[in-house]
């Protein structure tokens, strides 16, 4: 099924959703801190102290998360939770969602370099780094996943 074609998204709107969806992950990444903290509350209370964190461990933590989050949501329905406000989708060249295998290369791609979103504020296409090498592009898409129209209108 393809999606309709729409506009590529700018720097600005990326940028917005990426902070939107780096706060999602350190939220999930606190929720796991708490839940761990009270599982060991729960075995053994009276040798209760809070769970001692890893600067290595924080950062394989936020990596595994981030890439599972951007991963699962692309290749679902294309969009995150920061891409929703935003009115984004993540889709191939021919606006089709882009699948598991590339939706984990690009998640991976995003996450360990970054600063690749930068060059959609000067490529004249609007493509990021991993936009070009993985075929792939952010549309604005403000319409709702086609796939649940049908729950919208019960």
């Amino acid at each position: 099924m393809s999606l309709p074609a729409h506009r590529p998204a700018g720097i600005v709107s990326r940028g917005v959703a990426a902070a939107i969806d780096t706060g999602i992950v350190l939220g999930a990444m606190g929720g796991i801190y708490l839940g761990a903290t009270f599982v060991r509350l729960l075995v053994a209370p009276q040798d209760f102290h809070f769970p001692h964190t890893s600067t290595l461990l924080s950062i394989t933590m936020f990596l595994v998360l981030a890439i599972a989050y951007l991963t699962a949501c692309w290749a679902l329905s294309g969009r995150t939770v920061g891409a929703v406000a935003m009115g984004l989708r993540v889709v191939s060249r021919n606006g089709d969602l882009v699948g598991w295998p590339r939706a984990l290369l690009r998640a991976t791609a995003c996450v360990m370099f970054a600063a690749g979103l930068g060059w959609c504020a000067i490529d004249r296409r609007r493509r990021s780094v991993q936009d070009i090498l993985l075929h792939t592009a952010v549309v604005y898409d403000w319409a709702p996943d086609p796939e649940l129209r049908h729950v919208h209108q019960r």
